[in-house]
């Protein structure tokens, strides 16, 4: 039983229906609303509080992007969280590939460098003491139906993970999804290399599955959103994708059951949709602790 949660990227999508889920459950009295704009911030809180008759949501202003913003959030919680969802990320948007002032594209910022930050401030707080969960993407081991292809190392050595982080092992690219599966790879090998360093907190990487409703596509330019719109819309066709409400309810499962392993990364056993399983039985090099601890190795080189 959880007592209280802190989701980024809460006001839209997967982050506010796993507020709405959990806000439901039995022995939570605070959900932290993880969010950058605080105007839609307190749209999202007004509408969770009447959807499900609880007033237990606060907002705390955070920008994964920005690590400054990381850091003060952690500063604004008034005691520790017992769980964490790490759930803001997607495409983001045309200016993916530049380059932000740590080093790192914005699409790695976003999807992973501030969540790292985030847990890891939090841990050394003494501001989280139960579980954290990383939103992860079936697209880390590779999707053959959607022609997602495997993340393809050489080495997994610290230096070409940490081409992945500042974009150079992708090169002058236009498409964001072709490094978004090797981030969420590399963000699954961090929370397994972490785990191993923290084995008092369950460190969970678990992925949403194909899921509609979700605000991810909204970055891209008008073409690549067609283009993933009628990917989903296949996928929806032929049973390989499900509701924004599955998908959370993933989230809320491995917060609540035990069962789902520490340092594990959970998802679709096929395709994008369906019951979710350990991707190291699919994918070997998740299990792979050197690779794991290279991975680690090569974000903190971007953490000041």
């Amino acid at each position: 039983m959880l007592k209280n949660v802190l989701i980024t990227g809460a006001n839209v999508g997967l982050g506010k229906e796993t507020a709405k889920q959990l806000a439901l459950k039995e022995g939570i009295e605070k959900i932290y609303l993880g969010c950058r704009n605080k105007e839609k911030a307190k749209v999202a809180q007004q509408d969770l509080e009447e959807s499900t008759g609880k007033s237990i949501f606060e907002i705390i202003l955070i920008d994964v992007s920005d690590l400054n913003s990381v850091k003060v959030a952690v500063d604004s919680l008034n005691g520790p969280i017992e769980a964490l969802v790490m759930n803001a990320g997607g495409p983001r948007g045309v200016n993916f590939n530049d380059k932000t002032k740590d080093g790192v594209t914005q699409i790695f910022a976003v999807n992973l460098l501030g969540h790292v930050v985030l847990a890891e401030e939090l841990i050394k707080s003494k501001k989280l003491n139960k579980v954290a969960l990383y939103a992860g993407s079936e697209a880390a081991r590779g999707i053959r139906i959607m022609g997602v292809k495997r993340p393809n190392l050489k080495s997994s050595s610290v230096d070409e993970f940490a081409s992945i982080a500042n974009g150079e092992f992708f090169g002058n690219i236009t498409d964001p999804m072709i490094p978004y599966g090797s981030i969420k790879y590399m963000g699954a090998m961090w929370m397994a290399s972490i785990a191993r360093k923290h084995p008092d907190i369950r460190f969970v990487t678990m992925s949403p599955g194909a899921t509609s409703g979700t605000d991810a596509m909204n970055t891209l330019s008008p073409l690549k959103r067609l283009i993933l719109k009628t990917c989903f819309l296949m996928l929806s066709l032929i049973g390989n994708s499900h509701a924004l409400s599955v998908g959370a309810k993933r989230f809320v499962d491995c917060l609540w059951d035990e069962s789902y392993k520490t340092g594990v990364f959970y998802a679709s056993k096929s395709g994008t949709s369906g019951p979710v399983v350990d991707q190291g039985t699919i994918f070997d090099d998740l299990n792979n602790k050197t690779f794991q601890d290279n991975a680690y190795e090569a974000i903190h080189r971007f953490i000041n």
